[in-house]
C-alpha cells in the first residue's frame, strides 16, 4: 500500500495548494449554500478536482466517493477513494485558519491508505493499515490517560441535525461534568488526526459523513486508538455517530454516553 500512499499524499498536497492559494485570496472565493449552515465554495470543488485527477493518473480505473462530486464509479470498484477535499469549509470561507484535506483508500469495503493535511501549518497525518501512524514522518500514538481528569476533549455540534441536539446537549453536559475541558474546532477530520496525535484525548460527535471519518479513523487506529459509534460497534461510516480515545478511556466514555442516548442509538 505503500505506492499508493505516496499518490495519495501527493493528490493532498496538490488540494493544499489550492486551498492555500485560495485562503490568501477570499475575496474572490464564491461560497454557496447546499443546505442550512452547509456551505461550499469553489475551493471545493477546485480541490475536489485536483485529488482525483491526480489518483486517476496512477490508478485510472479506481472509483470515487467525495463530499463534492458524489460517487463516480470506475471499472474497480474494489477499490474506492473517499474525499473531503475541504474539512471545515466553513471555518475557511470566515478565514479561520483550521481546515484539512481528507483522502482515504478503502479496499474492498476496509480502510488500507488514510491521510489528513493541513495545509496551512503544514501538517500532514498519515497511516497505511498495519504500518503505524505519522505526523510529517514521525510516529505518533494517542494519549494515554487513564481516566477523564484533566483531559481534553474535542467535539462537534450537530448542526446539521438539530433535532438531535436535545441528545447532544446531554452527552456534552456529561463530557464537560467530568473531562478538564472541551474544544469545538470545526473540522472534523483534523479533531481526529489531533487524536491520533495526543492532541486530544476523546472525541465524539453526531451525524458525520463517510469522508468527514475515514482517513482519521484508520490514523486514529495505527495510532493505538479506538474508534466506535456509540453503542460500541463498528457503524460508525453508516451512521456518522462516532467516538474515540485510547482503549481505557473510551470504554468508560461509553459508560457514560450510552445511558443518556434514546434507544435508536444504542443499538
Amino acid at each position: 500500500m505503500q505506492p499508493m500512499l505516496t499518490i495519495a499524499v501527493r493528490a493532498a498536497r496538490k488540494a493544499g495548494h489550492v486551498i492555500a492559494r485560495g485562503f490568501s485570496e477570499l475575496d474572490r472565493v464564491t461560497v454557496n449554500n447546499k443546505a442550512d449552515n452547509d456551505f461550499v465554495t469553489n475551493i471545493d470543488k477546485e480541490a475536489e478536482t485536483a485529488i482525483i485527477e491526480t489518483i486517476r493518473q496512477s490508478y485510472p480505473d479506481h472509483s470515487f466517493i467525495g463530499e463534492e462530486g458524489g460517487q463516480q464509479n470506475g471499472k474497480n470498484q474494489d477499490y474506492i477513494w473517499v474525499i473531503d477535499p475541504l474539512d471545515g469549509t466553513t471555518n475557511f470561507a470566515r478565514g479561520l485558519p483550521h481546515f484539512a484535506v481528507s483522502i482515504a483508500l478503502r479496499v474492498k469495503g476496509r480502510t488500507e491508505v488514510g491521510v489528513v493535511y493541513d495545509p496551512i501549518r503544514d501538517e500532514l497525518f498519515s497511516a497505511v493499515r498495519g504500518s503505524g501512524a505519522q505526523l510529517n514522518g514521525y510516529r505518533i500514538r494517542v494519549g494515554s490517560k487513564k481516566d477523564f481528569n484533566e483531559t481534553l476533549l474535542a467535539t462537534g455540534f450537530p448542526f446539521k441535525q438539530k433535532h438531535q441536539f436535545e441528545t447532544y446537549s446531554k452527552t456534552f453536559e456529561a463530557f464537560f461534568r467530568v473531562g478538564g475541558d472541551v474544544r469545538r474546532a470545526g473540522a472534523a477530520a483534523l479533531d481526529l488526526a489531533y487524536l491520533a496525535a495526543g492532541r486530544f484525548d476523546l472525541f465524539w460527535e453526531m451525524g458525520l459523513k463517510p469522508w468527514d471519518i475515514a482517513a482519521g479513523d484508520l490514523i486514529i487506529r495505527e495510532a493505538g486508538g479506538v474508534v466506535c459509534d456509540f453503542a460500541g460497534g463498528h457503524e460508525y461510516l453508516h451512521s456518522g455517530n462516532i467516538i474515540a480515545a485510547n482503549p481505557k478511556l473510551l470504554a468508560q466514555g461509553l459508560k457514560i454516553i450510552h445511558p443518556l442516548l434514546p434507544a435508536e442509538l444504542k443499538k
